[in-house]
């Protein structure tokens, strides 16, 4: 991997599966003063990426349904 002019790197894709990330997600760089070495660790920290997609969506919707008919229809009733 080559370090850009503005300090940036592409995960190769293999990495990023192993380790579950996905755009958007937030990664720490943890230094290891003794050998001058780096790990990316996957952040804990900020809501996970299935909650950000859910708080993208909430309010969204334009059915004018209750909850109760709606889960009548996903039901077959």
């Amino acid at each position: 991997m080559r370090i850009t002019s503005k300090g940036q790197l592409t995960i190769p894709i293999d990495v990023r599966e192993q380790l579950g990330l996905h755009p958007g997600d937030e990664v720490e760089v943890v230094v290891d003063e003794g050998t001058r070495s780096a790990r990316i660790v996957k952040s804990n920290a900020g809501p996970s990426r299935g909650r950000r997609i859910a708080e993208s969506l909430l309010g969204t919707g334009d059915v004018e349904m209750t909850t109760e008919e709606i889960m009548e229809l996903t039901r077959g009733e």
